[in-house]
This record gives structure tokens, C-alpha cells and sequence, in this order.
């Protein structure tokens, strides 16, 4: 009897569980941080080249790269559901005007962030899209 009692998860098994973990979020957290930082680079980039569209800075940038994201992740799904029949009519260009009214309410939420127009919200989220796309060869 003479052995020491291990409780679950101590020794070298639990340390190396633990750190496999700590390395996966480690990871995983990183490549959002990136990403969050690349795509605010995009906005602040495509704001600046753009006369239409007026951004304060890039803490603003990084908040509209974050409300877009998220506006895209919830909204945009919904929004091509409900309008499948007249995107299906239009063969898919309706999609513009969609993306083009979710530009222009992250510029109705975010202070600091203006898009002049509906036009410029377009132009804005087309080449935001280039800029994205050249980030993602990158990476």
C-alpha cells in the first residue's frame, strides 16, 4: 500500500491536458484577435481612400469591423431568406442592396463612422470586400 493517491487530472497527464487546452485557445484567440485587427485595417484603409465614407479613427475602425461582422453573421442570413423570391428574380443582384443596407446601418450605430450615401455604402462594400480578399491571400 505504499503509493501515493492521485486525484483526476494531476501528474503529467493533467498538466499536459491543461496545457493542450491553454495552446487551443492560446491559438483560437489569436487568429480572432488577427483577423478583428486585419479587418479593421480594411475599414480604416477603404475609409480612407474613399471621399463618400468618414471614419474618426482607427478605435472606430475597429468597432465597425466588429459591428459589421456581427451584422453580417445575423442579420445578412436572415435577410437573404426573406428576399429569396426577388433575388432569385434579380439572379442574385439584389444581394448588393442588402449588403449596401447593412453598410448603412452600421453607419446609423457607430459614432464616428458616416457613409454619405447608398451609392457610397455599395462602393464601400465592394472594396472592402477586395481588401479583405487581398488580407486573406496573406494569411
Amino acid at each position: 500500500m505504499g503509493g501515493s493517491v492521485r486525484a483526476y487530472g494531476a501528474g503529467e497527464r493533467g498538466c499536459f491536458v491543461l496545457r493542450e487546452k491553454a495552446g487551443y485557445l492560446y491559438y483560437w484567440g489569436m487568429k480572432i484577435i488577427i483577423h478583428l485587427v486585419l479587418s479593421a485595417v480594411a475599414v480604416f484603409v477603404t475609409a480612407r481612400i474613399l471621399p463618400g465614407v468618414t471614419l474618426s479613427g482607427f478605435g472606430t475602425a475597429l468597432v465597425v469591423a466588429v459591428v459589421l461582422g456581427a451584422v453580417n453573421a445575423v442579420l445578412r442570413p436572415l435577410l437573404i431568406i426573406l428576399t429569396l423570391p426577388i433575388n432569385i428574380l434579380t439572379l442574385g443582384l439584389f444581394t448588393f442592396v442588402i449588403i449596401g443596407g447593412m453598410v448603412e446601418l452600421v453607419s446609423w450605430l457607430v459614432p464616428g463612422f458616416h457613409v454619405a450615401s447608398f451609392g457610397w455604402a455599395l462602393v464601400f462594400a465592394f472594396v472592402l470586400w477586395i481588401i479583405n480578399g487581398f488580407f486573406s491571400i496573406l494569411r
